[in-house]
């Protein structure tokens, strides 16, 4: 008499991000468009401590630096600056906004098209 074992397949975990760095990541480029520029830098940090943080997003970390290095730029000209503006939108480039756009959406996309 034999005995056969039947191996089920092993339940894969989807490799998704936390609730927590979607949302920031969708809500940078909305603040930034929106003329609130400078409380996008909320959800920056919470993009980047995610990053680190989490097992699933730890392969981002280098989305989340570019993220957090493409924000911090007109940031610190901004605050550095003696004849700056009243608030960063109003001071904010125009690349810059961009550049941050794009690097959030560049993100989200990696994030949505990565291999399970």
């Amino acid at each position: 008499m034999t005995t056969s074992t039947i191996q089920t397949p092993t339940t894969v975990k989807a490799r998704r991000a936390s609730k927590l760095v979607l949302i920031s990541l969708w809500a940078v480029p909305v603040l930034v468009v929106g003329s609130f520029a400078m409380l996008a830098v909320v959800p920056v940090i919470l993009v980047l401590i995610g990053a680190f943080r989490e097992k699933t997003t730890r392969a981002l970390r280098w989305w989340a630096i570019a993220l957090t290095a493409v924000y911090a730029t007109p940031l610190a000209i901004w605050i550095l600056r003696a004849d700056g503006a009243q608030s960063l939108s109003k001071d904010i480039s125009p690349i810059f906004a961009t550049l941050i756009v794009l690097v959030s959406v560049a993100f989200l996309v990696r994030i949505y098209t990565r291999k399970r």
